[in-house]
Parts: structure tokens; C-alpha cells; sequence
């Protein structure tokens, strides 16, 4: 036997510690082990006995010691806030000490989840032995790394005091909490999820005369092009302001094409008149130009240029920070003497006065909420459930707190957030002392506000507010994504009844509560569809992610250093030289977003210099490959391939693909692939998959795995015609393993052909879990009925969408009690649906569109008492549809209306005037006798205007609005 190897049989049996740091490792790296094979394996099964894996009760302590750390790294942040720019050199110091060891913790359990996971090859047979020895050994690595780090945790702990650094023990009740009880009761969480999710127009308060004089400014005076500008502080208000005029119903009323455009800080000319031109397109029901992502500024102008020449319209720019913007917008702003206007919001007025050079200017310098006005914006944040009125007790305090708010909304409403959940006078004077207001210029007062409020979270809500930083300032976040990111990054803690996505969509509603997220759409049901945070909270978002080795965003007009470790990058450039510095680091999530064409040299290093990967979004435009060894990011959960504008083309994925067992979510929604794309059946081995989603995505060669895919939530969408009758009976295998899918939630079906409904009503009827189902009809063959039997329909359905030829509407729809939106398209009908829909009690939308109601049945009949919910009533390509009757007591909560290509209805439908909240009225393509009901003096309808706040009409490429006639 060689020295070596003997050596090591002699270690061994003193220690199995040192034999596997000082010997058998190195050995195993250099593939040694055939020649001691027959000494190693007795001492093998005797390290088997001892370390089979590290114990789950010692990782099990690492996750609970990580959890200790981050709240002491929290703790120490807070405390250095409080001193201000006085903080110490030392507390820095330690906070960067903790985080260092917050990640070696999260590499230690990362490594050994992965290692428990693979299957071990069997020591007996002499070719899977060495593998065996060394992954064994590797384990018994990973125990030594746990002992050494807690070990230096501790000595930490020794140099440190509970007062000073946060290392107090806590309870899994108290952990994550501060003084102020942020683990809310039930109570609270009740009263949370009455309150609104955002500042609506009627919780704004002290808006009212500034507002007369924008709208005023906006739809009174010259004719000639007009910049109306709003001047104030961050904070004060501005974007609500002016979206309050942007809505108001004089300008809905006055304008015929209405645009608002976020500009921010740093901005794109090219990117904004993009966002322009594909408004304007939207608007007109076009599609826009093919091209659009090629365009040059001078094209893009012209566009623009063509589609506001001929209406009157209004722009909303907000934010604008560079008074050289408006040279740069100038050009595409034409003023056909048509009472066009701009309307700008900035904090700085030579932003205002720049565009005095070209064009008549108003200027309005917004001031603060005076005492009265603060305090009744407190009071609707603070006291929602108490009707907005203070108690006795709090009255005093609430005043002096609000005093130094320094009339600043932003400021106001984030502390009545903050305050709400504990009404204990003792701790709303200590909030009060907090507050030490400077001059209000630097925005000392909110900026206070932020971090006080930031630190009232527990720790995982800290991270999934700071996660906001790794987009861009003022973007609009998709809630879904995002909660897809914050459970693949670990944030979500599980909840006995719940999801991890019910969960963590419970967090956000938490940060919109408190003010800290803003919303930007909200679906029909009320659940927020995308998010974004004020620039204030954004620039105290960018700070902390500083401060606590968050995240790095790079960009290409700001350089960045790497410096220390890096846990999540955000890359905006497409240099390569850069690209090849940040190799190194230990990224956990990276995003990459640029419309240039990555370099391929960087796509083929990402398996191997970003091993820790945990997510993965690649948003770019044009052709990408992904590479053949991407299966060896073990540790990924979220990936994401999408064009920047809806234009990648994805290459075909890896086999390796089904390496990646930790992937929860894989996202191709906006990759462009065709229904000759093959998806490797690799994929079937991804059982912890809960989110699938692609588009028109092929998946018969699936079809003997996919039902093993069991954790599976969404699949969307799914394309089951190749045009091939032989592959019948391959789809109908493949909708048969679906119906193993029992957990999913939403489902989408395209190219749905008759021979298939057998199949998929009776997969659906396993799926006991559905909330979203959509099925489509095949393109390519006409007449195809899609009638869907279903003798157990998911209880919790609340998305409906058929398209194709139904024989007759299914009376199980009647059945879905929680039914929220309906839409029923090419379906042929030929009778009035609404009887068998009117008691559904939770409709809030149906859509009925291009259906053909023949012979008596002519009429929809919306009788007394049904439709009570719904809330928007969508009627389209109707050809025998020739008269439309609301009995009163009907449609008592509807609020709009649209009525598109019905050619034999000749006016509006009978008993409008009934519907006590309808405000919205849209008429799309209507024939001629329709329209003079509205445009000829007298028409006997002319008087819906008065009746409905917004009267939309379009005839061609016309649009007309109000009350304005022709």
C-alpha cells in the first residue's frame, strides 16, 4: 500500500474529522481512491454510521441561527440610522461581519440541501464506490464547515452585547418583530384587508382648488399647444395631483387621445416615444408598426407626429428631472391649433420654465397640506376602522406628529400606516421623539418616516420591500413575478392552510397597507396586478440594498465597483468587459435587462461562474441559446427567458434542463417560439415545478411524464393542434396525463379540436383546484364545438373563457358559485344565455362576443333582480342581435358598458337609465342608424351624455368623446 494510503487508514481510525479534511478529500480529488478501495470501504460504512448526512436537526439549527443573524444584521442597521451620519466605524464594521456570515450560512445549507438530494451511488458495486467515498466525505466536509462557522459566530457573540448588536435570543413569536408589534393579530389582519389597498381620489384630501385650476388650464383657453407644469418636493403629491386631472371627467371628455408617460431620471428619448406610439396605436385599436423596435428618433417622430396631427389630445410627462427634456420631446408634440396640451410634474421649475422657448407654458407650484388638511389625511390612514375620527387619547400626539410631517402626503400617509397598528400612546410619543425634522429641502423629515417605517417590518417583509431595487426606478412590477422571485429568494415563510404564493400575496398587500408599495392595476376582483414604489421610497430602497450587500444595479451611465460579496445583480448593460468582472461573486438572483444582444461568451459562463444561482430573468432581445451544461445550476428555482419587447428567440432548451430539480417556476411567456418548438422531455423530471408558462407551446412529447409533475399550479399555454391527424391519438395521451395534475390552478388550452373534449372533461374534473381555466378552439378548423362536460366543476373557479362553437352554454356554469369573469367567443349560440347566468353571485364580468343569436332569439333580456354584481357587461360581434332591455332592478352595480360591431341594434339598450352606477360608456364600429341617434340635434338618445360621466365613441379611425358632438 502506498504511504499515502496508508496514512490514511491510520488517521481514520483515530478521528473521522481529520481524515476527511486532511486526507480522503485530497484524495478524492485526485482520484486515488481505486488503489485503497478495499482498506477504504470498512472505514467507509464506519462514516456512514456516523455522518449519514449532516443530522436535519443540525441544518435545521444553521436555519434558525441564519434567521438569528439576519435579524441581528437588521437590528445593527437600525441601530446605526439612529446615530445618523454620527454611526461608528465598528457598527458598520459589524454589520458587514454579519452579513459575510449570513452568506457562508446560506452557502453551507444551499450545498448541503443539494447533496441530500442526489442519489447516492451504491458503495458495493466497485464502479459507483468512488462516487459513493466522495460525495460521503464532501458531506462530512460541509459538518466541518458548520462547526467552524458557528464558531466564529459565537466568538462574535462574545465581543458583542444583546444592546449592542441585536444577538438576543428570540422566539419564533417575537422574532422579526419590533417595539412596535409588527406580527400583527387576527384582528388586525381582518382590519388590514378592509382597508383600501391605495390612496383613492376620494381619500386625497387638500387637492380640490389646485385641481379646478389644472383642469381648467387644461380643457378652457387657447387653442394653441399649451405645457400646464405642476412644480413641488418629492413627496408632496404631484403624480396623484395630476392623475386625478388625468382622470377627471372634463379631461376624459375633452381629449381624444390621452397618454401619460413616466419619464424619471435617467431616460431613453427613443424608449419614450415608443411608449408613445404603442399608446397611440392601443388607442386607435391598431396594432403598431412591425418595426417599432428598429425605428430611429427622427421615424419615431413622424409616427407619433401622424397619429396626434389630426386629434386633440393630452400628455401627461411625470417626473421629469432634466430641463434639456422637453428640447428632446419637443418635435413630436405638433400643435394643430386644436386646445392640445402637455402636462408635466417635476420638482425643479427651470424644468417648467424650459419650455417657454417653444410653447405657452402655465406653471402651478404645488404647496404643502396645510394643518387642518394633514390631519384629516392622517386620520383616514390612522383610523380607518374607527370612521376616521382619533381617539381622545391620541389626539394631542397625533397633532405633534403630524406637525412634523411638514405637510407632506407621502409623509403622512406612510405614518398613518405605520401607526395604525398600535394605538398605545406610550409608543406614538416615543415615535414622535424619533422624529427630528432639519431643514425641509433635504427631505430630512420623510426620509425618516421611510427608515422608521422600513425597520417596523419583520425581516422577510424587509427583503421582499428591498427586492424593489433591483428594478428600476418607477417601474411597474408584475405582482405575480414578483411573488415568484420573492419564493424562489426564500422570503415566503410557510403557513399551515396556505401557499406560498397565497402567503407571500399576503405581504404585499401588507407593504401596500403600509404605504411603502404603491399600486398600479388592480384586477375586477381587487387583487393587484402590478406595483411599483414612490422614487422616495425607492432612493431609501437603493440605500439599504447599499448598505446591507443586497443587491448591485448596474448600468451602463452608471458605473459601478463590486466590491465585497454580491448577492443579487441587476444588469442593464451588455458589455462584455464588465460582464467578465463580476464572475467572481457570489450572486444568489441575477437579472439581466437590455434590448442589445448579449454576448454569447457571457451566456456560456453563466452555468459555471454563477453556480449559486437561485434566479435567473434574462430579458433581451433577439437570438438566444442557451447552453448545454445549464443543468448544473442545481441550486435554481426561478427561470426566465423573454424578448425586451416581446422579440427573443429562443433556441430550443438544453436535455440538461431536467437537472434542474429545485426549478419552481419556468417563465417563456415572452420568448418567441413557435408550435414546432420542442420542449425536451426532460422537463417531466422537474417535480417541484409549480409555475409553467410559455406561449402556444407544443407539449406531446410530454406526454408519458408530465402528469408526474404533481406540484404544478399553472400551465399556460398549451397548444394541442400540430395540424397532424395522426398525432390524435398522442393529444389525447397527453390531456389524459394532465388530469394527474390535481394541484393545478390555472389552465390554458389552445387549438382545442371535437375530438378532444371527452378527454379534457374528464381531466378537468380531477382538478378540483382550478381557478383560471381558458380553452380555445382550434384556428385552423372551423365549426369546432368545444362543449365541455363536467359532472364535478372546480368549486373555485373564477376565470371562465371558451372560445369556440358550444352547442349550448354548459349548465355547470350555473353551479360556480365564485365565478368572477366570464368571456364566451365564437361560441354560435341561439338563444338569450343571461337566464342561465343572471344568480351567479359573485360575476363581476362577462364578455360575449361574436356570437350568433338567431331567429326569436333576438333580445337579451336582463330581467329584475339578476346581475347584481357584475360590474362590466362586454357585447361584441353580435350580427341578429337587435335589441338589448334592462328592466330596473337590473345590473344594479354595472359601471360599464361597451357595445362593438352590433350592425341590427339601433340605440342604446332600453332602461340605461335605471343603472344608478354606470359611468362608462364605450361604442366601437356601430352602423349608421345608431350613430345619428347620438349626432343629429334632437336624437332621442343625445341625452345619455348627461346621463354617464364618459361617453366613448369610435367610428373608423374618428373617436368622440363627451359631449362634444362631431
Amino acid at each position: 500500500m502506498c504511504d499515502p494510503c496508508a496514512s490514511v487508514l491510520s488517521c481514520a481510525r483515530e478521528t473521522l474529522l481529520p481524515l476527511a479534511r486532511d486526507h480522503l478529500l485530497p484524495l478524492a480529488r485526485k482520484h486515488l481512491f481505486p488503489i485503497a478501495l478495499h482498506h477504504l470501504l470498512p472505514i467507509l460504512k464506519e462514516a456512514v454510521n456516523m455522518i449519514r448526512g449532516v443530522p436535519n436537526d443540525e441544518i435545521a439549527q444553521m436555519k434558525n441561527e441564519l434567521e438569528t443573524i439576519e435579524d441581528a444584521i437588521y437590528q445593527a442597521d437600525k441601530m446605526a440610522d439612529a446615530e445618523g451620519a454620527d454611526a461608528s466605524e465598528e457598527t458598520r464594521e459589524k454589520i458587514k461581519q454579519l452579513i459575510e456570515a449570513s452568506f457562508r450560512i446560506q452557502d453551507v445549507i444551499d450545498e448541503y440541501i443539494i447533496r441530500e438530494e442526489q442519489q447516492l451511488p451504491d458503495p458495493g458495486c466497485v464502479d459507483g464506490a468512488s462516487d459513493y467515498v466522495k460525495t460521503k466525505f464532501l458531506r462530512l466536509q460541509i459538518a466541518h464547515d458548520i462547526q467552524i462557522i458557528k464558531s466564529q459566530i459565537n466568538q462574535m457573540k462574545d465581543t458583542s452585547t444583546e444592546t449592542d448588536h441585536g444577538f438576543q435570543s428570540k422566539s419564533s413569536s417575537e422574532q422579526g418583530s419590533s417595539s412596535s408589534a409588527i406580527n400583527p393579530n387576527a384582528t388586525l389582519l381582518q382590519n388590514l384587508r378592509k382597508a383600501p389597498f391605495y390612496m383613492s381620489e376620494a381619500d386625497v384630501v387638500g387637492f380640490e382648488e389646485p385641481r379646478k385650476v389644472l383642469i381648467d388650464w387644461l380643457v378652457k383657453g387657447r387653442d394653441e399647444l399649451t405645457v400646464v407644469s405642476v412644480v413641488a418636493m418629492g413627496g408632496q403629491g404631484k403624480t396623484t395631483l395630476a392623475k386625478k386631472v388625468f382622470d377627471s371627467e372634463e379631461v376624459v371628455k375633452r381629449f381624444e387621445y390621452r397618454i401619460w408617460i413616466t419619464v424619471s431620471q435617467s431616460y431613453n428619448i427613443e424608449e419614450l416615444l415608443r411608449g408613445m406610439l404603442k399608446e397611440l396605436c392601443k388607442q386607435q385599436n391598431v396594432n403598431p408598426p412591425q418595426n417599432i423596435h428598429e425605428m430611429t428618433r427622427e421615424s419615431l417622430v413622424d409616427e407619433v407626429r401622424n397619429y396626434l396631427r389630426q386629434k386633440r389630445y393630452v400628455v401627461v410627462f411625470d417626473d421629469v428631472w432634466n430641463s434639456p427634456f422637453w428640447a428632446d420631446i419637443k418635435f413630436a408634440m405638433i400643435d394643430k391649433q386644436k386646445g392640445s396640451r402637455i402636462l408635466i410634474t417635476t420638482r425643479f421649475k427651470d424644468v417648467a420654465t424650459s419650455c417657454r422657448e417653444s410653447s405657452f407654458v402655465e406653471i402651478h407650484e404645488l404647496n404643502g397640506l396645510d394643518d387642518e388638511q394633514s390631519l384629516k389625511l392622517f386620520n383616514k390612514k390612522a383610523f380607518f376602522d374607527l370612521e376616521e375620527v382619533c381617539p381622545p387619547n391620541l389626539i394631542d400626539i397625533s397633532s405633534k406628529i403630524v406637525k412634523k410631517c411638514g405637510g407632506l402626503p407621502l409623509a403622512i400617509v406612510v405614518t398613518g400606516s405605520l401607526l395604525c397598528k398600535n394605538r398605545n400612546t406610550i409608543e406614538w410619543y416615543k415615535f414622535n421623539e424619533n422624529i427630528k425634522p432639519k431643514l425641509k429641502k433635504d427631505y430630512s423629515v420623510i426620509n425618516t418616516i421611510l427608515v422608521l417605517s422600513y425597520h417596523d417590518l419583520s425581516y422577510n417583509l424587509k427583503s421582499c420591500l428591498l427586492y424593489f431595487g433591483i428594478y428600476p426606478e418607477d417601474c411597474k412590477v408584475n405582482s405575480k413575478i414578483l411573488i415568484q422571485q420573492w419564493i424562489a429568494e426564500g422570503f415566503v415563510k410557510e403557513e399551515e392552510g396556505m401557499t406560498l404564493e397565497e402567503v407571500a400575496e399576503g405581504y404585499l398587500t401588507e407593504l401596500i397597507h403600509r404605504s411603502l408599495v404603491q399600486v398600479d392595476l388592480i384586477s375586477i376582483d381587487g387583487r393587484v396586478k402590478s406595483g411599483c414604489v414612490h422614487d422616495l421610497v425607492h432612493a431609501m430602497i437603493i440605500k439599504k440594498c447599499k448598505d446591507l450587500n443586497f443587491c448591485k444595479n448596474i448600468c451602463e451611465d452608471k458605473p459601478t465597483s463590486l466590491t465585497g460579496m454580491v448577492q443579487r445583480l441587476s444588469i442593464a448593460t451588455d458589455s462584455d468587459n464588465f460582464m467578465e468582472s463580476v464572475e467572481n461573486s457570489q450572486v444568489r438572483s441575477l437579472h439581466i435587462c437590455t434590448p442589445n444582444i448579449l454576448p454569447e461568451s457571457f451566456l456560456r459562463r453563466i452555468p459555471t461562474k454563477y453556480r449559486w444561482l437561485k434566479v435567473l430573468a434574462v430579458m433581451n432581445d433577439g437570438l438566444l441559446e442557451v447552453p448545454n451544461d445549464f443543468g448544473s445550476l442545481i441550486h435554481l428555482k426561478y427561470l426566465r427567458f423573454g424578448g425586451f419587447f416581446e422579440e427573443m428567440y429562443l433556441l430550443p432548451l438544453p436535455k440538461s434542463i431536467g437537472m434542474l430539480v429545485n426549478l419552481e417556476t419556468l417563465d417563456l411567456t415572452n420568448a418567441m417560439i413557435n408550435v414546432n418548438y420542442v420542449m425536451p422531455k426532460e422537463i417531466c423530471l422537474l417535480r417541484k415545478m409549480r409555475h409553467f408558462l410559455g406561449y402556444k407551446m407544443s407539449l406531446i412529447q410530454l406526454k408519458d411524464g408530465i402528469g408526474c409533475m404533481t406540484s404544478l399550479q399553472t400551465l399556460s399555454e398549451v397548444f394541442l393542434d400540430d395540424g397532424e391527424d395522426e398525432n390524435d391519438n398522442r393529444v389525447v395521451e397527453l390531456i389524459e396525463e394532465l388530469g394527474k395534475l390535481k394541484q393545478l390552478r390555472k389552465l390554458v388550452l389552445l387549438g382545442v379540436r371535437s375530438k378532444y373534449r371527452s378527454a379534457i372533461s374528464s381531466s378537468i374534473n380531477e382538478m378540483q383546484q382550478m381557478e383560471n381555466l381558458k380553452i380555445h378552439a382550434s384556428d385552423v378548423i372551423s365549426s369546432t364545438v368545444i362543449d365541455i362536460h363536467l359532472n364535478s366543476p372546480p368549486p373555485m373557479l373564477q376565470f371562465l373563457r371558451l372560445q369556440g362553437e358550444l352547442e349550448k352554454l354548459p349548465k355547470w356554469i350555473s353551479k360556480l358559485q365564485n365565478l368572477v369573469k366570464l368571456r364566451v367567443h365564437n361560441s354560435m349560440l341561439t338563444y338569450d344565455i343571461t337566464k342561465l347566468l343572471k344568480s351567479l353571485p359573485n360575476l363581476l364580468s362577462l364578455s360575449i362576443v361574436s356570437c350568433d343569436y338567431k331567429n326569436e332569439f333576438r333580445r337579451l333580456h336582463f330581467q329584475v333582480g339578476s346581475f347584481m354584481n357584475l360590474k362590466e357587461l362586454h357585447l361584441e360581434d353580435l350580427t341578429n342581435l337587435n335589441d338589448i332591455l334592462i328592466e330596473d332592478g337590473a345590473l344594479c352595480s354595472l359601471s360599464m358598458l361597451v357595445l362593438c360591431r352590433i350592425p341590427k341594434l339601433k340605440t342604446i339598450p332600453t332602461g340605461i337609465q335605471h343603472l344608478k352606477k354606470f359611468d362608462h360608456l364605450k361604442i366601437y364600429d356601430m352602423n349608421n342608424g345608431f350613430y345619428q341617434k347620438f349626432f343629429l340635434d334632437g336624437g332621442i338618445n343625445h341625452l345619455i351624455f348627461k346621463q354617464v360621466p364618459v361617453v366613448e365613441i369610435y367610428v373608423g379611425d374618428d373617436k368622440f368623446t363627451g359631449r362634444t358632438g362631431r
